[in-house]
């Protein structure tokens, strides 16, 4: 009888565990985790067996053959911990989620015949933009409110949802670009996963910080195996875009939800600044390999070796390294954040950000001179006559270009 009393109290006791949101999202991070670490090693056997592993190229950071289907144990277990609970107490979180499944489904067999077949580009856009209307035209999410940034608050819908679907798109191949090296994409994914998801989960948005969760802990059984040495494999397109389109998702979200800080003191009236700082590793990257090849009269869509992960590696830095200075600089700008934001208004964040922006900007090409310098033995004068074997053709500013 004293039996039977104690398992209906630990039932009782279980069952009020599982009905709290709290323990919902860890356990929905474990469980991902838990998939994703389970499922990859399968999939590695069988990209073995069909000899389905990416080749280096001039741009690969790696000198070996390596799988790169990371992104279907990545779908699959965000997909599995996300959908362990019914969601029903939150309908408009709750159909704003599956209408992200329905994104994802989409990007996702978008990256796997890409990381199998070379897909045309504008086939991919098309494509990507169909991902995203789904959430922006059937889900009505958008960003219509620019916080008073140059003094400008709400906007139209015939400026929000071309901006939104813009933002997307940019972040989804930002997201891309970046995941170059071991560890960077999947790790800020992670981050910024986890930041969202703490944000959405204490102000009782439970649908998106399971989500979230879910994702983080996927990347987390991810980043497992990326820095593995003997069972190595890349997310891939498959696994990069739906991370990318997840990130937006919760950054628009995000953005949308704290539009009521006029009236609600658990709002950021900063929003949009938190959101480009938790993204500034993919933002700043893409922001900079784009002007630098416009400015040297080059495709913006072209391929090259130029990204900043690649100037690091140049440097000497291995990829876990290089990775964990991208964390750092994720971490050290959202805590100058918090320092911050109560002292500056948005458009004063606006200028603090493209400051920052041009840092990197000069970062990047010292670092790249430094390379340059220790790979041909140089100093820095002998750098400097190099990049001035013209005098007078071009200024100080052009030359500044041309190595950047």
């Amino acid at each position: 009888m004293n039996a039977d009393i104690l398992i209906d109290v630990l039932r009782t006791q279980y069952q009020n565990i599982l009905e709290h949101e709290v323990y919902q999202c860890f356990i929905s991070f474990l469980v991902a985790c838990a998939v994703a670490v389970t499922s990859i090693p399968v999939i590695i056997n069988i990209s073995g067996l069909l000899e389905l592993k990416k080749k280096p190229n001039f741009r690969s950071s790696h000198q070996q053959e390596t799988p790169e289907f990371g992104g279907i144990a990545i779908y699959a277990s965000l997909l599995i911990a996300h959908f362990l609970w019914p969601h029903t107490n939150e309908q408009t979180d709750a159909y704003l989620t599956s209408l992200a499944v329905v994104g994802l489904t989409i990007l996702f067999f978008l990256g796997l015949k890409d990381d199998i077949l070379v897909l045309d580009p504008n086939k991919k856009l098309l494509l990507q933009v169909l991902a995203v209307s789904t959430l922006i035209l059937l889900g009505g999410l958008k960003v219509d409110n620019f916080f008073g940034i140059f003094g400008w608050y709400h906007i139209p819908d015939v400026i929000s949802i071309p901006f939104t679907i813009f933002i997307f798109i940019a972040l989804i191949n930002a997201v891309n670009l970046i995941d170059g090296v071991d560890g960077l994409a999947g790790g800020i994914a992670f981050i910024a996963g986890l930041s969202f998801g703490t944000w959405f989960l204490m102000n009782h948005h439970f649908s998106m910080a399971c989500m979230a969760f879910s994702m983080s802990g996927a990347l987390l059984g991810f980043l497992r195996f990326n820095f593995s040495k003997t069972s190595k494999i890349f997310m891939g397109d498959t696994g990069s875009l739906i991370v990318g389109f997840l990130l937006a998702f919760f950054a628009v979200k995000f953005i949308r939800l704290n539009v009521t800080y006029i009236h609600d003191t658990n709002a950021f009236f900063n929003a949009p600044v938190l959101a480009v700082v938790l993204l500034i590793v993919p933002i700043f990257d893409t922001l900079r390999v784009f002007l630098v090849r416009i400015l040297n009269k080059r495709s913006p869509f072209k391929a090259d070796r130029n990204h900043m992960h690649h100037v690091l590696l140049d440097n000497g830095l291995t990829h876990f390294q290089t990775s964990l200075t991208f964390w750092s600089m994720t971490i050290i700008n959202v805590v100058g954040y918090f320092l911050t934001f109560k002292y500056i208004t948005n458009t004063q964040a606006f200028f603090v950000l493209v400051g920052l922006f041009c840092l990197y900007l000069v970062a990047g090409y010292f670092l790249k001179m430094r390379a340059m310098k220790n790979k041909k033995d140089l100093g820095w004068s002998d750098i400097w006559k190099a990049g001035n074997r013209y005098p007078g053709k071009y200024s100080w500013a052009r030359r500044f270009i041309r190595g950047l």
